[in-house]
């Protein structure tokens, strides 16, 4: 690279590569939502006839089996992910896997809030997982499937019993739809329209096993459940949730977004489709770092990579040198860089993050467009490294 570098002359044809709410699928259009059940009742006929189509539709698509309960909930995937921990936690010990920021609120909610006495922290830092091997599956147990802020997954979910004790609880926002779920090796799962979908915000997911029914219905908390979070009464499952009555009112025009959503998924071959799409983007970038000795990803090991979103780091000795908050206004100033040429909009990593840049590569973005970007960020690179040379 050259220290005054020309600027590349194609651009992504769509700059949206954040990570949440994220790009919506190409060719949509507001014009798709004219079926949108609005003006009406959620509880009418037809509103209750699209939620139970998304839930329906949803299961189909991502392989839940049949006697799993999914249900859409408030308060997107953290409504979902409360929903599970204050209402299931307590009989049994727990395990907390954390490696990145959204882990870590799940720690401070367990810790901090439901004081339960008996937690197991198993902790890593960014671009590493835990020791899977730790995990005490007599316990309950929480983790992600991937995390959002680190672009680290765990790869499979081999080190997860199949006659294990206690419940596993996964918050795996931004990994359905783009990763292989082995729901047998799940009791809880919650995620949110807004991330592989591309739809948007506020609803939330969350799909129970036969075995997390069975705690709902024999265990009652010592803590008081507000009425946004319960998911039984009086020893019983609230089956609605799992049938379109939801708890609280939910926008139509969101749920009508979902269905063009799931009729996108339909037209590009389904899961492995959408599957296919991610992993896509992360070889083309995977290509990209194998070239360049300056940049690397922030998840360590290869199995460990997310798909969905894809964390950068600088190697580069020079930046690696500076002091810390040299790196993190390098990072704000290397993505607004490119929001500036208008080639990438939201790329700056989590404000709890290391610096680097943080990619969205789920199903609903184009290959394409990420192929468009890379030489962007070279680009913006240099010219953000000569405005530091400048400087010092």
């Amino acid at each position: 690279m050259s220290e005054h570098p020309t600027p590349p002359t194609t651009k992504p044809n769509s700059p949206n590569f954040s990570s949440g709410p994220c790009a919506k699928r190409p060719g949509w259009s507001v014009t798709n939502l004219q079926n949108a059940c609005v003006g009406r009742s959620h509880r009418s006929a037809d509103g209750k006839a699209k939620l139970a189509e998304v839930i329906d539709r949803s299961k189909k698509i991502l392989g839940v089996p049949a006697d799993y309960r999914l249900g859409i909930v408030p308060a997107s995937d953290t409504g979902a992910v409360e929903m599970a921990l204050w209402s299931l936690l307590g009989p049994r010990p727990v395990d907390i896997l954390a490696w990145e920021s959204f882990g870590q609120e799940w720690v401070k909610d367990v810790l901090d809030e439901l004081k339960l006495p008996n937690v197991n922290l198993i902790k890593a830092p960014y671009g590493s997982l835990p020791d899977l091997g730790q995990v005490d599956f007599s316990h309950d147990v929480v983790f992600l499937w991937n995390g959002t802020t680190s672009g680290v997954r765990v790869p499979n979910g081999d080190w997860i019993p199949s006659d294990r004790q206690g419940l596993t609880i996964c918050d795996a926002t931004s990994a359905v739809f783009a990763m292989d779920i082995p729901w047998d090796k799940i009791d809880v799962l919650t995620y949110s329209w807004q991330k592989v979908l591309g739809g948007e915000a506020q609803h939330g997911v969350i799909v129970l096993s036969p075995r997390a029914v069975e705690r709902l219905e024999s265990y009652q908390p010592t803590w008081p459940i507000p009425k946004i979070f319960r998911l039984s009464q009086k020893g019983k499952l609230i089956e609605g949730i799992f049938k379109g009555d939801t708890i609280n009112t939910p926008s139509m025009l969101c749920v009508e977004d979902a269905i063009d959503s799931l009729n996108w998924v339909e037209s590009v071959g389904g899961l492995s489709g959408l599957i296919q799409r991610s992993e896509a983007n992360l070889s083309a970038i995977a290509r990209w770092v194998e070239q360049r000795d300056w940049v690397d990803f922030l998840a360590e090991k290869p199995e460990t990579r997310s798909c969905t979103s894809i964390c950068l780091k600088v190697a580069d000795p020079w930046f690696t040198n500076l002091s810390a908050e040299d790196q993190a206004t390098f990072a704000k100033k290397w993505a607004k860089t490119l929001e500036k040429q208008g080639v990438a909009y939201d790329v700056a990593p989590y404000r709890a993050a290391p610096p680097g840049l943080r990619i969205w590569g789920g199903a609903t973005v184009e290959t394409s467009d990420i192929e468009a970007l890379l030489p962007w960020l070279d680009w913006a690179y240099v010219a953000v490294k000569a405005e530091f040379a400048a400087v010092a």
